[in-house]
């Protein structure tokens, strides 16, 4: 049975956030909420939580993670950033938008894209999630909580724990989030391209 943390959405209490950094440090899989929908997470580079969540999501060793970071300083470890593509991200984050990016050599080889070297990065805007952030010291490696045959994420953490009850070590209950995906980008060309239209409004950047 998975263990259950309430945490307030707008004061996150810091020994619930320590108990559920410390759930991530021993390998463990995480519900955690985001400024779109929920999100299942683990540590960075750990394989064997990373295919539990495969196997949650019951996709292949070909699907791409996001590394959800606290900041812009953070971004800089794991992507290349120029100059423009720094003033971008200054104005969309923190928010509801994935950009892809080219990788650093700090990304694990299997966590980029095989041929385009590239990595899905992203600062949610949301307390609990920016406080795990600071508490763990490094991104979180995630994906949306999507399961299979659903047409939207999942929110609600009722249904989130009927569901995945045995499934994961640790459930925050963050209250309600949107059922709507991030917006997609992709910033490693000339100009941002929309891959994928969703919370995030992408117009003042295309």
């Amino acid at each position: 049975m998975s263990r259950l943390l309430q945490i307030h959405p707008l004061n996150p209490q810091p020994r619930s956030i320590g108990q559920a950094v410390e759930c991530l440090g021993a390998g463990g899989v995480i519900v955690y909420p985001t400024d779109s929908s929920y999100a299942l997470g683990c540590r960075l580079g750990d394989k064997a939580a990373a295919e539990r969540i495969r196997h949650i999501r019951q996709t292949d060793r070909h699907h791409n993670f996001t590394l959800v970071c606290r900041d812009l300083s953070e971004i800089a470890t794991y992507a290349k950033v120029d100059n423009r593509r720094y003033r971008l991200l200054k104005a969309a984050t923190p928010g509801p938008f994935t950009f892809i990016l080219q990788a650093t050599h700090e990304v694990p080889r299997r966590l980029q894209h095989p041929r385009r070297k590239t990595i899905g990065i992203r600062v949610p805007d949301n307390a609990i999630a920016r406080a795990l952030l600071t508490e763990l010291g490094e991104p979180i490696m995630s994906c949306t909580l999507s399961l299979p045959g659903d047409e939207w994420p999942l929110a609600d953490p009722e249904e989130i724990r009927e569901r995945l009850n045995n499934e994961v070590d640790l459930l925050i209950d963050g209250g309600p989030c949107q059922r709507e995906p991030t917006t997609m980008l992709d910033l490693t060309g000339d100009a941002p391209e929309l891959i994928r239209e969703g919370l995030g409004d992408a117009r003042p950047f295309l």
